[in-house]
């Protein structure tokens, strides 16, 4: 392969929530990893993957972003942000952060507007569809968290949004070329801020089969496993790409693709030379003995089927 600037690095994932308290609040901060740059570097870290830190409900652990320009106050401020990325270049780390644009918190910007005015231009930024009770969803799909992927839009009793993940992460809408421009703007002013790049969260969940529909139903609630959708998705190597080139290709940026269900004549695409991530995640091993019908139906792997 092509050398690239993070091969033979040595990354180190920070949660800062429990990492290091600078202030005494009880939970880890921006400080606090500041603090530790100098053991960071003595452990021989040179990239520092940071969980989410953008300004959160923290309804699923942040992430649920409601502002990807801002960072919580619980974890301290921009400035703090800034702080980071500069000494820790200082100290020969390069920070990297989550991306998270499947989706956002319900308490987004985007979203609040949306719910405003769903037929505006906020509300093509997000799945919206009319409905009535009684009537059927638009699909039966199982969200990630359980139930049913649709709920009923805030201030409203006859319009329904998607969310893949728990309901107040509603699912942005990647067919729309404005919801796109956004987040490749937003991509690019944190990469300008000195970023080392992205580990990238549920991405191939931005493609879905559309127009919406049933799947056989796989358990008594009615409902199907969403993967059955992904399974069926074409067209996620075409915005992969467009957000490769537009953002991180520009930056020679490090991105690590939180990549499943992928078809292994994509791999070259995913993470070849000029792939649409500098690498992905392998979760093989943790699909050793699954069962369709949930977690506690799973089997042991032997040792054998796990080497």
């Amino acid at each position: 392969m092509q050398r690239k600037w993070w091969h033979g690095k040595t990354a180190y994932q920070i949660y800062p929530k429990s990492f290091c308290d600078s202030n005494g609040d009880g939970i880890g901060d921006l400080q606090g990893v500041i603090s530790k740059l100098d053991y960071l570097q003595e452990l021989g870290v040179e990239i520092v993957w940071l969980s989410p830190v953008y300004r959160s409900p923290l309804v699923d652990q942040g992430y649920d972003i409601s502002d990807y320009y801002d960072i919580d106050p619980r974890f301290g401020s921009m400035a703090d942000m800034d702080e980071l990325i500069a000494k820790a270049r200082e100290h020969g780390i390069s920070i990297v952060m989550d991306l998270v644009v499947n989706h956002c918190s319900d308490e987004h910007e985007w979203f609040r507007k949306a719910c405003e005015d769903p037929d505006g231009p906020f509300g093509q930024f997000f799945y919206i569809r009319d409905w009535h009770e009684g009537e059927a969803l638009p699909c039966n799909w199982r969200s990630y968290f359980g139930g049913p992927c649709w709920e009923l839009l805030p201030g409203h009793t006859d319009k329904i949004y998607f969310h893949a993940f728990h309901k107040k992460q509603p699912d942005l809408n990647w067919e729309n070329p404005a919801l796109r421009h956004e987040i490749y703007n937003m991509i690019n002013w944190w990469l300008n801020k000195g970023l080392g790049g992205f580990r990238i969260d549920a991405i191939i969940n931005i493609k879905k089969l559309l127009p919406f529909r049933d799947f056989p139903a796989d358990r008594d609630d009615g409902l199907c496993a969403i993967q059955k959708m992904l399974a069926e998705a074409e067209g996620v190597k075409d915005f992969l790409r467009e957000m490769e080139r537009e953002t991180f290709r520009r930056y020679d940026a490090f991105t690590v693709g939180e990549v499943f269900n992928e078809k292994e004549e994509d791999l070259p695409l995913i993470i070849g030379d000029g792939g649409f991530f500098s690498s992905m995640f392998d979760f093989s091993e943790r699909m050793i003995g699954v069962n369709r019908h949930g977690w506690h139906l799973w089997r042991l792997p032997t040792a054998e089927e796990y080497k």
